[in-house]
């Protein structure tokens, strides 16, 4: 993107700039970010636009939006940094006991509320500078196939808004690196003391009032396709747009909800909320760390990485990680 005659007065901040802007979508808070005032920012795009030939990001009400020409450029800049990051990352090393970054992690609400309570207490420990943000991903409403469901968080990786997105998807393409985290499963969730617990049958089952999380409203899910197999149907009393939200109305009703597993086993209790023994197949699936290969290049988001699955296995804050040193949808 950048021919020889050019390099000479490349100035390297302005495509850091150009890349905290196209993540932000605001000058203020790109600003804020660099440290830099909102006049230096916008001087700075100046001589991007002058520089790359194409205003690359225009002014709405809200912020700015990138132009066709800035999208294009945005994987190529971010790979150029990464690289640069990764050589100056072998000289420095990143160092998580004084580092003050700033990580986004995008993953469905069951997902971040299983991970965030060790991850925010192991930082406190290892890391007590840097700074989280977490992003709720959602499936692309009517797409049934994963790789189609998933593929808005895949773009969001690759155009750097997310820098990890964590995903209950196995197929993932090849340019992306895939961790597992951990085996997720989906249980049958009542409040403490429910007549369910007591017989949980199948025919109880259907027999109950369900509640559904979805985003869209939509009350059909893979219950419905396991009760269709065998013939059988369910009057889906409730929906609600998240699992922390299902918790709080399972607490105070006679409702039933398939779950998954690890999100109850961890919020479960402060809601008087229990799992019970499923009287139907319910699925078992991966949730995996995606992001792209070229940003494992990048120290900090590589000890990222090992510092989640380290987390997750219940390993936290070991020596490595110290050290900074590297050694499907889910509506019910």
């Amino acid at each position: 993107m950048l021919n020889q005659i050019d390099l000479s007065r490349i100035d390297l901040n302005l495509l850091v700039l150009f890349e905290i802007v196209f993540e932000e979508r605001h000058v203020g808070r790109s600003a804020e970010r660099l440290h830099l005032s909102p006049s230096a920012i916008s001087h700075g795009l100046g001589r991007l636009r002058t520089l790359l030939g194409d205003p690359l990001f225009l002014k709405t009400p809200k912020g700015v939006v990138p132009t066709e020409r800035a999208l294009q450029l945005a994987t190529s800049v971010a790979e150029i940094l990464a690289r640069i990051r990764g050589v100056v990352s072998t000289v420095t090393p990143f160092d998580p006991r004084h580092s003050t970054r700033r990580f986004v992690i995008g993953a469905p609400d069951g997902v971040s509320s299983v991970i965030l309570p060790s991850l925010l207490e192991t930082l406190r420990g290892v890391a007590p500078g840097v700074d989280v943000g977490i992003r709720q991903l959602l499936p692309v409403q009517g797409f049934t196939v994963p790789h189609l469901a998933w593929k808005d968080a895949l773009k969001e990786l690759e155009d750097r808004t997310l820098d990890i997105a964590i995903i209950p998807f196995d197929d993932i393409p090849v340019r992306f690196h895939k961790q597992k985290l951990y085996e997720e499963e989906f249980v049958i969730a009542v409040r403490k003391g429910h007549p369910f617990q007591r017989n949980p049958t199948l025919k109880r089952y259907c027999e109950m009032e369900h509640l559904v999380v979805s985003h869209t409203g939509d009350v059909s899910g893979f219950v419905d396709v396991e009760l269709a197999k065998k013939g059988l149907a369910r009057r889906v009393a409730l929906t609600v747009p998240n699992f922390n939200f299902a918790l709080s109305v399972l607490s105070e009703t006679e409702m039933v909800s398939a779950l998954p597993r690890s999100f109850v086993e961890i919020h479960g209790a402060r809601f008087d909320v229990v799992a019970v023994k499923t009287p139907l197949p319910l699925p078992r699936f991966s949730i995996n760390m995606v992001l792209p290969k070229v940003a494992m290049m990048d120290a900090g988001l590589a000890w990222l990485v090992e510092l989640l699955g380290q987390v997750r296995a219940g390993n936290g804050g070991s020596s490595v990680l110290r050290s900074g040193k590297r050694n499907r949808s889910m509506h019910s």
